[in-house]
C-alpha cells in the first residue's frame, strides 16, 4: 500500500485550541492510526509544519511530538516542499493577512472561525479562494459531536414534527484571575483583542441551526459585561472591555423560534457545558456534546400548576436517551479527514469560507442588534 505524504503548514498550535484539538487530537491522532485510507487504495500521511511567533515554544512542541519541520516564518512554512493546505488557529485578527498569503501562494486553506472580524473580510476571504482556485474550509466542529449527531438523526427522521422552537444554554464560570487563575486567555475579554462572546459564539449558533434545524432568518440580541475587570496570565488587573454573556432570539425559516443564553459568566447547573433543546409538535429533544434525550408527545406528562403543593412528577425521569447506533471520532478530527479527503480526492465539502462568512455576519448582526436594541434581518450571502 502506497503513501501519500501531504505537507500542513499550522499556524497558531502553541495555543490552547489549535495545540489540543487541532495538533494532538486530529493531525496527530490520524498520525498514529496509520493514516487516513483514501478510495484508491493509498494512505494519506499528514506532516505538519508548525509556524508560530515563539520559537522556544515551537522547539519544545516539536520535541515533544518529534516533528521535523517548524519555523517562526511563515513566508518560509509556505515555501516549503511539502507544503499544500495551510490551517489558521491564530487570534482573529492575524487570522486575515495570513489566510491571504497562503491563498496567493497557492495553498488549500482551513481555518478556525470566526473567519475574520468583519463580514466584508470574510467574503473577500472567500472569493479570493474561489478565483484562486483552492479548496477551503472553516472549521465548524460542533456538527460532529456525538450529542448533536444523534439530534440530526432525530430531525431527519422526522421525530420531532413540526419543530416550533430551540433553546440552548451554555456557557460556565471563567475565574477572574486573581483568586484562581482563569481558564481562557485574557485576550479574549478585551474587544480591542478581537475577544467578545459574540464573535465568539453566534459564528458556532449560526451553523448549528442552519445545518441542524433551519436557515437563520434574523437575530435580536442583548449584551453584558457582568465583571468589568479580571486578571490577566500574570496577575495583572485590566479592564474587561469586551462582553462576556451574549442573550440572543434567532428567527429561523418555517417560523421556528430559537433562543440562546451563552456566558463565561454562570454556574453550570445541566448535564453538559452546553445543552440544545428542541421542541416539536410530536416530541422534544435536549442534546448536549455526547448525550441526547427524548421525549415522545405519547410519554408526555401532563403537568398542573400548583404553587402550593411540591413537584410530584420526577420530569427528568421521564425522558429517554438516544442510542449511539455508531462509534463517534473526535468531531476536530472528522472534519480534518474530511477536509484532507476533499483536497485529495475532490469529493464533496459543504463547509467552505462561505459557510464560515455567515458565521462572521450573524455575529456582526448580534453586536449591531445589542447596540441599536432592535430585531434585525439576517440576508443571504452571495459572493
Amino acid at each position: 500500500m502506497s503513501r501519500k505524504v501531504i505537507g500542513i503548514v499550522m499556524n497558531g498550535v502553541t495555543g490552547r485550541m489549535g495545540y489540543r484539538q487541532h495538533l494532538v487530537r486530529s493531525i496527530l491522532a490520524i498520525r498514529e492510526q496509520g493514516g487516513l485510507p483514501l478510495p484508491d487504495g493509498r494512505t494519506l500521511w499528514p506532516e505538519p509544519i508548525l509556524v508560530g511567533r515563539n520559537e522556544a515554544k515551537l522547539r519544545a512542541l516539536a520535541e515533544r511530538h518529534d516533528l521535523a519541520h517548524w519555523t517562526t516564518s511563515l513566508d518560509e512554512a509556505l515555501a516549503h516542499p511539502l507544503a499544500e493546505i495551510y490551517f489558521d488557529s491564530q487570534v482573529t485578527q492575524a487570522r486575515e493577512p495570513a489566510l491571504k498569503a497562503a491563498i496567493a501562494a497557492g495553498k488549500h486553506v482551513y481555518t478556525e472561525k470566526p473567519t475574520a472580524e468583519t463580514l466584508d473580510s470574510a467574503l473577500e476571504l472567500a472569493r479570493l479562494a474561489r478565483e484562486a482556485g483552492v479548496a477551503n474550509g472553516a472549521v465548524q466542529d460542533k456538527l460532529f459531536l456525538p450529542g448533536l449527531l444523534k439530534l440530526k438523526r432525530l430531525v431527519d427522521g422526522g421525530f420531532f414534527g413540526r419543530i416550533l422552537s430551540v433553546r440552548g444554554e451554555f456557557g460556565y464560570w471563567v475565574f477572574e484571575g486573581d483568586w484562581q487563575p482563569a481558564q481562557r486567555p485574557s485576550w479574549n475579554y478585551r474587544a480591542e483583542d478581537g475577544g467578545g462572546m459574540i464573535l465568539d459564539m453566534f459564528p458556532h449558533w449560526r451553523y448549528v441551526l442552519d445545518n441542524l434545524i433551519a436557515p437563520v432568518r434574523s437575530v435580536y440580541a442583548h449584551t453584558a459585561t457582568h465583571l468589568p475587570q479580571r486578571h490577566d496570565e500574570r496577575g495583572r488587573p485590566y479592564d474587561a472591555t469586551a462582553d462576556d454573556a451574549a442573550y440572543g432570539i434567532f428567527e429561523l425559516e418555517g417560523g421556528i423560534t430559537a433562543q440562546i443564553n451563552s456566558s463565561w459568566a454562570v454556574r453550570v447547573d445541566r448535564d453538559e457545558l452546553v445543552e440544545f433543546q428542541v421542541d416539536g409538535t410530536e416530541g422534544s429533544a435536549v442534546a448536549g456534546l455526547r448525550n441526547c434525550r427524548v421525549q415522545h408527545r405519547a410519554t408526555t406528562p401532563k403537568p398542573v400548576w400548583n404553587p402550593d403543593l411540591p413537584v410530584t412528577e420526577p420530569f427528568r425521569h421521564q425522558w429517554q436517551a438516544v442510542p449511539d447506533n455508531d462509534e463517534f471520532d473526535n468531531g476536530f478530527k472528522v472534519q480534518w479527514e474530511l477536509f484532507l479527503r476533499h483536497v485529495t480526492t475532490g469529493s464533496p465539502y459543504h463547509w467552505d469560507l462561505l459557510e464560515g462568512a455567515k458565521g462572521v455576519q450573524l455575529a456582526e448582526l448580534g453586536l449591531r442588534s445589542a447596540r441599536e436594541g432592535r430585531r434585525l434581518d439576517v440576508p443571504a450571502l452571495e459572493l
